[in-house]
């Protein structure tokens, strides 16, 4: 042990060594409690250094590689052919030598009188693999495909507005038919009237009056041989209606769509409109 620290030890005062010794196991507790440097240990975040380095390089890699790949026969035929595009045409080239000993100024249009084109006529590159009059091919065909298509949807509209048409007619029809019948009936039921006034037990025709809905069984076969007779007359509403109006008329100066009995065939025809429906309209 050297000297100096021996004799500074045994110069200080008992309470001066205690809290020295105090002091030192202080320090010494602290630094196992809190260190200095701590590492960080948390889960995942070296792997995630570990990824974004490896992101980093591989970044740097492909630059590298796209700065030194060596570019193809294609791509640098586009580029000369971009920069010959760009560039207007010299002294140098013969054919715009020629041009300018003719007359011709830089920007100025072709032909004597300036009307032909100011910029030359434009490159058509063909890059595929198929055949000169290949694309006209397809393009026709799309064409024709297209045409096709739009006769296609012609024919189905002009299908259903005919179909449209096809139904109104039969709703029309159907409704015309419907009001006949029912001009029809009341003909009947006024014939049958006007008949009974006049004491008349038997209609002209079994069809002129109406039948009743509730009859005896011995009546039923007499309807029966009735509407054979009927079907062998092969008469339609029209028809029925037309000769049913014309004995109103004829005979009881009756008018259905008038509603009114007239008192002599003058004033039947003086007043009367007509001996149709469409008259009365």
């Amino acid at each position: 042990m050297p000297l100096h620290s021996s004799l500074g030890d045994k110069s200080k005062t008992p309470s001066q060594k205690i809290f020295k010794k105090r002091k030192e196991n202080f320090m010494d507790s602290s630094k196992k409690t809190f260190p200095l440097f701590r590492e960080d240990i948390r889960p995942g975040l070296p792997m995630l250094r570990q990824i974004r380095e490896a992101r980093r390089k591989e970044e740097k890699q492909q630059e590298a590689n796209l700065k030194n790949r060596q570019k193809s026969l294609k791509e640098e035929e586009q580029e000369r052919r971009n920069v010959g595009l760009k560039n207007a045409l010299g002294c140098e080239n013969k054919g715009f030598a020629l041009l300018q000993k003719m007359g011709y100024k830089s920007g100025q249009a072709l032909g004597k009188s300036g009307g032909g084109i100011v910029e030359p006529i434009p490159l058509n590159i063909k890059t595929g693999k198929s055949g000169i009059g290949h694309e006209a091919s397809l393009k026709r065909k799309a064409e024709e495909k297209l045409e096709s298509y739009r006769k296609k949807i012609h024919m189905k509209n002009q299908a259903e507005e005919k179909a449209a048409e096809q139904f109104r007619m039969r709703l029309k029809n159907k409704q015309d038919e419907m009001k006949l019948e029912g001009d029809l009936r009341r003909s009947q039921r006024a014939c049958q009237q006007l008949d009974a006034q006049k004491n008349i037990q038997v209609p002209r025709e079994a069809w002129y009056w109406l039948r009743l809905e509730e009859e005896t069984e011995e009546d039923e076969e007499e309807k029966e041989q009735d509407e054979d007779e009927y079907k062998s007359e092969d008469l339609s509403v029209l028809e029925k209606l037309q000769i049913l109006t014309s004995y109103l008329r004829e005979e009881h100066l009756y008018c259905i769509w008038c509603g009114t009995a007239y008192e002599d065939k003058e004033d039947l025809s003086s007043n009367c409109p007509g001996p149709t429906s469409a008259d009365h309209d």
